[in-house]
């Protein structure tokens, strides 16, 4: 799981393999997603149970469900999310086929962007030696890059809503740069979508420091305006300015 980006061509090594599209290996079975979700919560992300694909479909079997396998299957999620390795052994034991979020805007925030905008930013990043925490890659185009959360609860003014943003089930009207903090979670690795081989995993594992938001925005919004340029949307990436 872990990568080492100390020397230059261990970083464009790594680089290229993203490129390619390959994934790093991860652990088979059970034994190999129980010891990815506990990895997480040993690294400060709080985690609670979600649906998963049950074919093409989500096993929350709601009609027409906005979010297939990727939302959380209680209501209650922002308290039960937990770092405790008992509790969550035992979830990953009982449900074996469930796939996990993690709440944002507790501990850690996570910058949301499309796939090639992400790619982009990240060898810019990375080359102009930049600190970059955990990222994971989703088969549904996105790219998650983990980060330090602006606020903490003994801060209350320094939140930043995720409305400012956008929710978790609308997120397919906002193509953009999404900011999850608080109210917001998502899925983490390793995590199955409905389809065929469809997967959220790591390329750079939990073990990476989370680093300043700040520290990667504008790389990261640059990306996704030139990306959504080039894909045709004009009405520019959602980022949260205000606060």
């Amino acid at each position: 799981m872990r990568a080492e980006f100390g020397g230059r061509s261990g970083l464009q090594g790594k680089l290229s393999q993203w490129l390619r599209g390959r994934r790093p290996k991860e652990a088979a079975g059970d034994g190999g997603r129980e010891d990815l979700l506990l990895a997480a919560a040993d690294a400060g992300l709080p985690l609670a149970p979600a649906a998963h694909p049950a074919g093409y479909r989500c096993s929350c079997e709601r009609v027409g469900c906005p979010t297939p396998a990727r939302h959380p299957v209680s209501f209650a999620w922002q308290t039960q999310s937990t770092t405790d390795r008992s509790q969550i052994e035992r979830w990953a034991r009982h449900q074996p086929e469930a796939n996990f979020i993690t709440a944002t805007g507790m501990v850690h925030d996570v910058l949301d962007v499309p796939l090639e905008a992400g790619r982009e930013a990240l060898g810019r990043l990375l080359d102009a030696g930049v600190e970059v925490g955990p990222v994971a890659e989703s088969d549904d185009g996105r790219m998650l890059l983990f980060t330090l959360t602006r606020g903490t609860p003994e801060d209350e003014d320094e939140w930043w809503p995720c409305e400012l943003d956008c929710h978790p089930e609308t997120m397919d009207e906002h193509p953009g740069l999404r900011w999850h903090c608080r109210g917001s979670y998502v899925l983490v690795p390793p995590a199955r979508l409905p389809g065929e081989d469809r997967t959220v995993y790591w390329v750079r594992g939990p073990e990476h420091p989370l680093p300043d938001p700040l520290t990667l925005l504008e790389t990261l919004t640059d990306a996704c305006a030139r990306h959504a340029v080039a894909e045709g949307d004009h009405s520019g990436a959602a980022w949260p300015l205000r606060r």
